[in-house]
């Protein structure tokens, strides 16, 4: 009876922060998977998808074409300008893009100019490394709205969407090891192999890890589980695996930046010893950091903040100096205190341990 009333407070928690990243992307975009909850608001700033200026150019505008096409913050909607037939200037509208990676995949908007429509359908560009969500979603875009120029059908097939590149089938394969391995294999030596692919494939590589920017963007617009099939899983083991007894599993065997602050702590064998007071009122830092970090969400006072978590320090050619000095500095000093950022400060890390809380005692 009392492990039944602990899985029912830990559905609970896990409900109520459900709740709380709804509450803060309802707050900031107006919407919850992709289904906008104001609807007169939508429909006063709609935009005609294509508008011949008096000059005949065409003017094309990819919100609605688009809207299932998702950057890393959420959709990034475009204006083309055809003149001539030809490809005159690709802009970008308003989006929930982080502004430091957005400049970078911006420099694609750039590559279609002066292409008739045949030849920018033809043309094959590439990603930006260290922006390649927000890359993607100008691609897509692009695509469709010259699709929708071309009067070509959109392939709306499954196969179209995914992402067949090495890169992404290098995720897939580590973030399904440290997703099943763990499970079965208790083994130093595993571990820290496992501990150099998150922070070298997921981290660096690949880009792929779960903040509060991520999980605020996929509550918003909804994900394609195929095309996001490795943030899928990560969710899967922050969120589901807690319910059958694995609390903490994605912070210990998947996330990059703990990873990192392990590996980083294996360099030097002296480490401080903290008095359990310091560890305790550290502890409570933490929490009401959180809870400041939350107000400041829900009213709207401080929304930026998200984009200041360290992970995004690991798509370095992207992120703001302050992101890579607060990643420097925990890294540093996870090399004397065992992994200090999550177990002292991390706002997504506290969202996860809130989400698994039981109000039953069990053993420790």
């Amino acid at each position: 009876m009392s492990n039944y009333s602990g899985k029912l407070q830990q559905l609970l928690s896990l409900l109520t922060c459900v709740l709380l990243v709804i509450a803060v992307s309802i707050r900031r975009d107006g919407k919850v998977v992709g289904r906008e909850l104001k609807q007169q608001q939508a429909d006063s700033t709609k935009t005609e998808t294509l508008v011949v200026l008096e000059d005949g150019s065409v003017r094309l505008n990819t919100t609605e074409l688009g809207k299932d096409i998702i950057g890393y913050g959420g959709t990034v909607p475009l204006e083309i300008t055809l003149e001539n037939g030809k490809v005159k200037s690709v802009k970008a509208l308003e989006n929930s893009e982080t502004p430091d990676f957005f400049k970078e995949a911006s420099s694609l908007l750039t590559k279609w100019n002066g292409r008739t429509v045949e030849e920018a359908q033809k043309l094959k560009v590439d990603a930006v490394s260290g922006a390649t969500f927000s890359s993607k979603a100008i691609i897509g875009n692009v695509q469709r709205g010259l699709q929708y120029a071309a009067k070509i059908p959109v392939q709306n097939s499954i196969w179209a969407k995914m992402d067949f590149s090495s890169k992404a089938i290098a995720g897939l394969i580590v973030v399904l090891l440290a997703a099943i391995v763990p499970l079965f294999v208790k083994d130093k030596r595993y571990r820290i192999s496992q501990q150099i692919l998150n922070v070298i494939v997921l981290g660096f590589w690949c880009g792929s890890f779960l903040n509060y920017t991520s999980m605020v963007s996929y509550m918003s617009n909804g994900m394609n589980v195929l095309t996001l099939i490795v943030p899928v899983i990560m969710l899967i083991t922050a969120f589901v695996y807690p319910l059958f007894g694995k609390k903490s599993y994605y912070c210990t065997h998947v996330c990059p930046f703990g990873s990192l602050q392990e590996l980083a702590g294996k360099c030097v064998g002296y480490k401080i010893k903290m008095k359990p007071k310091t560890a305790k009122r550290l502890d409570m830092f933490r929490q009401l950091l959180w809870a400041v970090l939350m107000l400041c969400l829900w009213t709207g006072v401080w929304f930026d903040w998200i984009d200041y978590e360290p992970f995004s320090a690991f798509v370095f050619q992207s992120a703001s100096w302050v992101v890579i000095v607060i990643a420097v500095v925990f890294v540093a000093l996870s090399t004397v205190i065992v992994r200090p950022y999550c177990r002292f400060v991390c706002p997504t890390g506290s969202l996860f341990k809130y989400s698994q809380q039981s109000t039953s005692k069990n053993k420790k």
